[in-house]
């Protein structure tokens, strides 16, 4: 979901780095093929999670929702080297797809990609990570923000996508996925152990710092 006038949205574009030949047929193939297209990150939102990744420098990062890859690709790109991103998805019929482009984006070695649930996968994880990603099911968000907590590391970040869903979280008599959204921000602005920004590109991103004594 983009909020901005078309001319205003292209403009954004063309003074964006390019996103290059994979990530574009990525998105291409994702709007041919996969229902809910607009769930991809797309160039712009790409872009920004690829510089956030690289200021960050990550040695670990934590995917939770893994869709076409498009993000994943964007986001390995801060690895340090030696570096690893865990993604996890429940999506099983979406897995060729995946893999065949993190492989021809030349991150699958770089990636760790798991099918499942993502509640019951992340208490099992042992790493310490310095970026998480939150980009799944929006019901969960304040479960998954609970789950990574003591997996992520003093200092780190999590990044939480849709959290402005598509302008709802204003509007009376929120839904079901609404309600678990404004929920989740409520949660983190409430939250002392943690700084954090809300960002309004595309459909809203949360950027959230874990304080260093935390």
């Amino acid at each position: 979901m983009d909020f901005l006038p078309e001319d205003l949205q292209q403009y954004l574009e063309s003074h964006t780095r390019d996103e290059g030949d994979v990530l574009k047929a990525l998105e291409r193939e994702t709007y041919l093929k996969v229902l809910m297209p607009t769930m991809v990150s797309g160039h712009v939102q790409g872009q920004t999670l690829r510089m956030l990744s690289r200021m960050i420098n990550p040695k670990y990062i934590l995917e939770i929702g893994t869709f076409t890859g498009y993000s994943g690709i964007c986001l390995s790109d801060g690895l340090q080297a030696g570096g690893k991103l865990i993604t996890l998805d429940i999506n099983e019929e979406l897995e060729s797809m995946v893999r065949g482009y993190f492989k021809k984006a030349g991150v699958e070695s770089k990636i760790d990609y798991m099918i499942g649930n993502a509640v019951d996968i992340i208490p099992k994880l042992n790493y310490t990570f310095d970026l998480v990603f939150i980009d799944a099911d929006k019901e969960n968000y304040s479960r998954y923000y609970d789950l990574v907590w003591p997996k992520l590391k003093p200092g780190g970040y999590i990044i939480a996508d849709n959290v402005l869903w598509s302008g709802k979280v204003v509007i009376p008599k929120p839904d079901k996925d609404t309600r678990a959204i404004m929920a989740f921000n409520d949660k983190v602005q409430a939250d002392t152990r943690v700084d954090n920004v809300m960002i309004p590109q595309r459909d809203g991103i949360m950027v959230i710092r874990k304080k260093e004594d935390q």
